[in-house]
């Protein structure tokens, strides 16, 4: 489709920080403002998407305030709505009763909706509600029966790798095996509390092998409680350069308890790096069991454990991992996400 026959798409996103959906969000936006898409982005005040989409053409970003419903006056002249989480699906939804603009939603995650009223009307009434996965395409068809439903999944980034930062980074665990993770420490989310048991129990027998965590969240100090003496694993924090780190990582675990997606293994598949995740949500969408990746069940830590110290010891099965990882990444270019997306941003103008 021609960029000119949609006259403007309007992005919503009130997430309060930068996470996986936030930067799914700046990678579609800034597809289409490659491709000649006029665009508006709603955000919270001070939000990250509004610093990371500033200097983007065709964009004209709005920061409100709450109770969001009373800005929906912001949503003047779009052709469509697109709503990237559930706060802003009620905005979008209110805004489609009111001035009669369609919208679309994206769900990231596969936690369990609710199953109410407004649920239901939501996800029923959006022109089309997109799922990144399986898992949660089932989860909304399970609330909203009715709703039309089409599967997108996530982008990796692509973002440029700074040889010289990632140099230092390996160079600070010089001899070490490093096994990395990235994502906000909320262990009922992400089960991080499974590396640091693991780590427990090989700092003796193990010692070469390391582990990074990076990024921040909710559990930061009861884990660092918990792996308080341990020698083998370091918390790196919150970092904006996060593909440098992965880029250090001889192995990628990724232990979630439930995920939408997984959209950091894109990242590591692309840059080649053995991941061993769990077998939950839609991340047995894009990771097949020895094929370009290993996965385990999230109830037996012990089995993630055997899994990471035979990857350890073998290298061509590494090696196997990585190079039809990096076959089957290529699919998810943030070029073909937002190719889909048009596609149905044109569908819905019809």
């Amino acid at each position: 489709m021609e960029a000119e026959s949609y006259n403007l798409i309007t992005h919503v996103n009130f997430a309060k920080g930068f996470r996986g959906g936030e930067r799914q969000t700046q990678l579609l936006i800034e597809q289409l403002s490659l491709l000649g898409y006029k665009q508006k982005l709603i955000v919270r005040k001070n939000s990250e998407l509004t610093k990371r989409c500033n200097n983007l053409k065709n964009l004209e970003i709005i920061e409100i305030s709450k109770p969001y419903i009373l800005h929906i006056n912001k949503i003047k002249d779009s052709s469509i709505i697109h709503a990237h989480e559930t706060k802003a699906l009620q905005f979008a939804y209110f805004a489609n009763l009111l001035k009669k603009t369609p919208y679309i939603v994206t769900r990231r995650v596969d936690n369990a909706l609710k199953t109410n009223f407004l649920n239901r009307l939501m996800y029923t009434n959006a022109k089309l509600s997109v799922a990144l996965s399986k898992a949660i395409e089932k989860e909304i068809l399970r609330v909203a029966p009715k709703a039309k439903t089409n599967i997108i999944p996530s982008a990796f980034s692509d973002i440029e790798v700074n040889e010289k930062i990632a140099h230092e980074i390996k160079k600070r665990f010089d001899k070490k095996f490093l096994i990395g993770h990235v994502g906000a420490l909320d262990d009922r989310h992400k089960g991080q509390s499974i590396i640091i048991d693991i780590a427990k129990k090989i700092e003796t027998s193990h010692p070469k092998i390391h582990f990074l965590l990076v990024g921040g969240g909710c559990d930061e100090e009861r884990f660092k409680e918990m792996a308080k003496g341990l020698t083998n694993i370091t918390f790196e924090g919150f970092v904006n350069n996060v593909n440098d780190y992965i880029r250090c990582f001889d192995m990628f675990v990724f232990p979630s308890r439930n995920e939408g997606l997984g959209s950091t293994l894109l990242d590591v598949m692309k840059i080649g790096i053995p991941i061993i995740a769990s077998r939950v949500g839609g991340i047995v969408d894009i990771i097949k069991d020895d094929e370009n990746g290993l996965l385990f069940d999230i109830n037996n830590p012990d089995e993630l454990e055997k899994l990471i110290l035979a990857l350890y010891e073998d290298h061509e099965k590494a090696e196997f991992l990585v190079s039809n990882a990096l076959k089957s990444v290529e699919k998810y270019s943030a070029e073909n996400m937002a190719e889909a997306y048009i596609k149905l941003y044109e569908q819905k103008a019809d």
